[in-house]
């Protein structure tokens, strides 16, 4: 959801109960914390995330957690910086 003020994006994670126990949940949030935090400068637009991950993060290695939110935040870049189709 883009939003109207402030510098780049806002990211929130959804990390339920179907995904282990507590232990396990808050190491997927750290993980992905520090990825956003590595990465959030490939994305400048003012933008709200959230991210949903499955349970395959807690064996992902981190170079790769690394290329899958740096790509995500240049998809989002991408798509709400472009011209819409039709206008010059």
């Amino acid at each position: 959801m883009r939003r109207d003020q402030g510098e780049g994006p806002r990211v929130g994670f959804t990390v339920g109960r179907a995904l282990g126990g507590a232990v396990e949940r808050n190491r997927m949030k750290r993980r992905l914390r520090e990825a956003v935090r590595q990465r959030r400068q490939a994305c400048s637009v003012p933008v709200d995330v959230v991210i949903n991950p499955k349970k395959s993060l807690l064996t992902t290695e981190f170079s790769q957690l690394l290329e899958e939110v740096g790509r995500a935040f240049q998809v989002i870049q991408q798509k709400l910086t472009e011209k819409p189709r039709g206008q010059g």
